[in-house]
């Protein structure tokens, strides 16, 4: 069995820019990906931790970091599929937050970009899980 935690907003350190927003206004925002394993005596895991900035030049506006985890019995195999799907809810609940989060910021009308699933070395992460 594989159960996901709750999605745990871990920091949200938001700045407001200095400057007034315009139309003109560029935000720069990137999102990085990390997987820690984890493991019990009867369990075995993987801890997700997304962190997202949004930058206006060299001025953070936002630092934001979400984490959970997925906790899977010892019998259970895990494929490349099924972990894809996992870190694909993981990053779909990161959004969730971010998108309740954002009002009230000069955020409210941004999105976070896609996940990039080309760079999530799915062969490094696989063997956590075994």
């Amino acid at each position: 069995m594989i159960e996901q935690t709750e999605m745990e907003v871990t920091a949200w350190h938001y700045h407001p820019p200095t400057k007034t927003i315009t139309d003109q206004t560029k935000f720069i925002s990137y999102t990085d990906f990390d997987v820690m394993r984890k493991r019990a005596a009867t369990k075995k895991g993987i801890a997700c931790r997304f962190t997202c900035h949004f930058k206006i030049g060299d001025e953070t506006v936002l630092e934001y970091v979400g984490e959970n985890s997925y906790v899977v019995d010892f019998e259970d195999f895990i494929d490349r599929q099924e972990l894809l799907k996992m870190i694909r809810n993981a990053f779909e609940k990161f959004n969730e937050k971010f998108n309740f989060r954002k009002l009230g910021t000069v955020l409210a009308d941004k999105t976070l970009s896609p996940l990039n699933e080309s760079k999530i070395d799915i062969d490094t992460i696989l063997p956590m899980l075994i």
